[in-house]
């Protein structure tokens, strides 16, 4: 069982994810680096693909939930940085996040920014986990 509780209200307008999550006591938090679309050998798969991309960025992140002990489940917070300013590539990384996360919709935010780290980088993913020690 996740350490995780997603909160959603009904008072705020409908959303495609929870609009908080709880994190129990006697947790332990997990921030990881931001998820690139990089392959093993550091170079940027999927050049100009937005959605290539986001799904690299969900599988590497996936490999640092696991080196740091967590799963998907264990995710109490997303951002997604797309390098655009053309809402339909926002929506085309979001879509793939979302996708990958299931009915594990956590609070995200989504961001357009004028550039990110790496050459012919379209998009990152920052992930907060947390979970049980003991």
């Amino acid at each position: 069982m996740s350490a995780v509780r997603l909160v959603r209200s009904n008072g705020l307008a409908p959303a495609p994810y929870a609009y908080a999550s709880r994190v129990e006591s006697g947790t332990e938090l997990i921030f990881l680096a931001g998820a690139c679309p990089l392959a093993d050998d550091g170079s940027t798969v999927a050049v100009g693909d937005v959605a290539g991309q986001a799904r690299r960025c969900v599988a590497n992140m996936l490999v640092a939930l696991d080196a740091a002990g967590a799963d998907l489940e264990d995710v109490a917070s997303t951002r997604i940085l797309v390098a655009s300013s053309e809402r339909r590539d926002l929506v085309a990384a979001w879509d793939v996040v979302s996708t990958a996360s299931g009915e594990h919709d956590v609070p995200s935010t989504l961001m357009g920014v004028t550039v990110l780290g790496y050459e012919d980088q379209l998009v990152e993913v920052e992930v907060v986990a947390a979970v049980r020690r003991g």
